[in-house]
């Protein structure tokens, strides 16, 4: 369906966009369970978008926990290759970086950058991080799955 449809009488809407954190995309990743089955019932069926940093904090992580023992050096080389594979959009800083100065009081910037990409483009952002949803001034819906 293209964008042009959403207005059209009886046509399917299409389903907002979806801001994706690292803390999602390793869950589903890494974690099996209800939570990733959650998360990727929301990733397949929306289109995705992250800030520029997404590719960094998910080899951080990965990087962590290969040197803490709870990945070998090809499961976290493995990991990183699926979730680039991933359609995410990334966006680049300067896009968001006013309002991430905005939320520098509440949030980290890294965290700020997702909500501010989901706020200018009308997108929930999907976290794992319950903290970002109890922010003051977060303007967008925080999906937090359980």
């Amino acid at each position: 369906m293209s964008r042009g449809d959403e207005g059209v009488r009886g046509a399917p809407r299409a389903r907002p966009p979806l801001v994706v954190d690292a803390s999602a995309l390793l869950t589903l990743a890494l974690d099996p369970g209800p939570r990733a089955d959650a998360i990727g019932a929301l990733v397949g069926s929306r289109e995705l978008h992250a800030p520029a940093l997404l590719p960094f904090e998910v080899a951080n992580v990965l990087r962590r926990r290969r040197l803490a023992g709870h990945l070998t050096r090809s499961d976290a080389a493995d990991t990183e290759t699926t979730l680039a594979r991933l359609p995410v959009e990334l966006w680049p800083h300067e896009v968001v970086a006013g309002r991430v100065r905005e939320l520098g009081d509440v949030l980290t910037a890294y965290d700020a950058s997702y909500v501010a990409l989901a706020e200018r483009l009308g997108a929930d952002l999907l976290t794992c991080d319950r903290r970002i949803a109890g922010a003051p001034g977060v303007g967008c819906g925080v999906v937090v799955p359980d």
